[in-house]
């Protein structure tokens, strides 16, 4: 079968089984763009910014397992897309970004819209391609597939010049690929997991510590089962929220920066530590220095590099999160060491005297609208069964503390890279993968501006997604900062000038609510779900002075977090709490 290198690439897609792409188009890739006019199979979702599109792919990527794909042109095309590809790739996320090109014989001539696009993206793609001749280009798609969704995920970028789209070869999409530099690991050793099964069974103050890595691999439900199997307190990261249920009696809460008190403290106080697809990133562990000091640690992680990147590690074990928890499940069930059942007991008793601090409170009102009651709403009327997407700030750690996720790949953030934009966009994957489901995007009045021009986009394809503005006319976490850190210098935090959010929603063709008051919070969200065909903006007018607590500081450890302040109005800084 002759075609074009732009009818490999559609056809290429198709027998890989991609359902979606999303892109936007220009010069460079217009041979492609008029191989999709001739085919159905395929379908492209124009957004109107380059970013969101890898943003949208993104979204549809964490929801789905599968792997998100963008189309965009050179130059411009690319370098707008490069946000989108260091988000998806901080948060190991499978998705091919398929770029045009000048042709050929131009390539360094610093022609029209011409960028050194592997040059600029290397740093944050697993790998990238430049595909200088159509006979490749069959081999490299799939390969540029196999890469992104195996071993540690991540995206791909396959940079593919104009002529290269114009010539013609005969077509055969391969079935399989080697690659002999590349083989990830799947199963783990299995006189490591051994020794981890052994370590964990003795330990005294043990503890879970589960990442993103859990969520991608589909390791949910054997994570479950290690934990009840055990009896050990769990914990996820923001990346890992969902892997174990929050209402599960053994869960603990986030932890980290914005973490639960009972979480961070058993973290630091513990004596095992089984840490599966996390990466022990700065948020998470504080001061190094400080890390739980008393602890043998084993992790579990597809990639090795990760593995005593930050930590030093007792038990190192190379692998397939799903795959390993089930080896030492196994392990668990033919091993003669006995658990030592009292001290675990009175672990316990020391994690539930930490959860009687009710971390999470906060000084309800009936006068002004909390940020963290609109949140508790939503799961409420949605029961908790809503994908929420986010973007980055305030309003996205109390997502992740007030939602309540019991399911993986339900929540949806950049979190990273921690990209503000991100929320929108990624809704747009998400509603596109689950037509049917309900789709929340918590965001806030600075974050939501960055890419409010998909409002259009979600119009073009009717796609009702929630919009959940939490607006305290700050960058609150900016705010927040300067608060703590620097004497209430509010340097440019303020949000002046900001639109009419309800006009603004309505001038695109969607529905825009403003609530101001607690009281009309709850009616406001039961008739925007309730419109199940339309997008409606809800903008919440919230507390400006409103905190994210608890907080560890920059340089603190774990059993050094801030609570919220006490009613005479202490400041922060002068109540951590060891």
């Amino acid at each position: 079968m002759e075609l074009t290198g732009a009818q490999i690439v559609v056809q290429s897609l198709k027998d890989e089984g991609v359902e979606l792409v999303f892109g936007y188009p220009g010069g460079a890739a217009l041979h492609i763009y008029d191989a999709f006019y001739s085919q159905e199979d395929v379908r492209h979702i124009l957004v109107r910014h380059e970013q969101a599109a890898t943003h949208a792919a993104d979204g549809y990527a964490r929801a789905t397992g599968k792997t998100g794909v963008v189309l965009v042109t050179s130059g411009p095309g690319v370098t707008n897309a490069v946000t989108g590809i260091a988000t998806a790739y901080m948060d190991s996320i499978p998705m091919v970004i398929l770029t045009g090109q000048v042709p050929t014989h131009l390539i360094g001539d610093d022609a029209f819209q011409e960028v050194d696009t592997v040059g600029i993206t290397r740093p944050c793609v697993k790998h990238n391609f430049l595909v200088r001749d159509v006979n490749d280009l069959a081999a490299t798609m799939k390969k540029a597939f196999f890469i992104a969704n195996s071993g540690r995920p991540g995206p791909v970028v396959v940079d593919i010049p104009k002529d290269v789209t114009a010539q013609t070869t005969h077509y055969s999409y391969p079935k399989n690929v080697r690659i002999r530099s590349y083989a990830p690991a799947h199963k783990a050793h299995a006189k490591q997991i051994s020794r981890a099964a052994s370590l964990l069974l003795r330990a005294r103050k043990p503890i879970i510590y589960t990442g993103g890595g859990v969520v991608l691999s589909g390791a949910a439900k054997q994570l479950t089962t290690l934990v009840e199997r055990l009896g050990h307190p769990c914990t996820n990261t923001l990346m890992g929220l969902g892997a174990l249920a929050s209402d599960h009696p053994k869960f603990l809460g986030m932890l980290g920066m914005h973490g639960t008190y009972e979480a961070n403290m058993a973290m630091y106080e513990c004596d095992v530590m089984l840490a599966v697809g996390a990466r022990f990133d700065d948020r998470v562990t504080g001061d190094l220095k400080k890390f739980s000091p008393n602890a043998k640690i084993i992790h579990i992680d597809i990639d090795p590099a990760s593995i005593g990147k930050n930590v030093s590690v007792e038990v190192p074990i190379v692998g397939d999160a799903g795959a390993a928890l089930e080896q030492l499940l196994d392990a668990l069930d033919h091993t003669s060491v006995e658990q030592d059942t009292d001290s675990l007991g009175q672990w316990w008793e020391q994690i539930d005297a930490w959860r009687d601090r009710d971390s999470l409170g906060y000084d309800a009102s009936d006068e002004v609208i909390k940020p963290q009651f609109v949140v508790q709403k939503l799961h409420e009327v949605t029961l908790g069964d809503a994908y929420v997407t986010s973007d980055v700030g305030q309003h996205q750690m109390w997502a992740a503390q007030y939602y309540g996720f019991n399911k993986p790949r339900r929540w949806i953030n950049s979190g990273g890279l921690g990209t503000m934009g991100f929320g929108l966009p990624s809704a747009m994957g998400v509603q596109l993968a689950h037509p049917e489901a309900a789709v929340a995007c918590v965001t806030g009045e600075a974050s939501i501006i960055m890419c409010i021009q998909e409002l259009s986009t979600c119009r073009q394809y009717d796609l009702p997604i929630k919009i959940i503005n939490l607006n305290n006319r700050y960058m609150g976490m900016v705010r927040q900062w300067q608060e703590f850190f620097y004497d209430r210098r509010y340097s440019h935090s303020y949000m002046d000038s900001l639109p009419d959010f309800v006009e603004l929603a309505s001038s695109f063709g969607h529905t825009g609510i403003r609530v101001e008051k607690p009281g009309d919070v709850e009616g406001a969200l039961r008739d925007a779900f309730a419109q199940k065909d339309q997008l409606v903006f809800l903008d919440f007018v919230t507390d400006q002075t409103e905190n994210v607590y608890p907080m560890i500081a920059a340089g603190a450890g774990h059993n050094e977090m801030v609570l919220k302040p006490l009613p005479d109005g202490s400041a922060p800084a002068e109540r951590e709490l060891a």
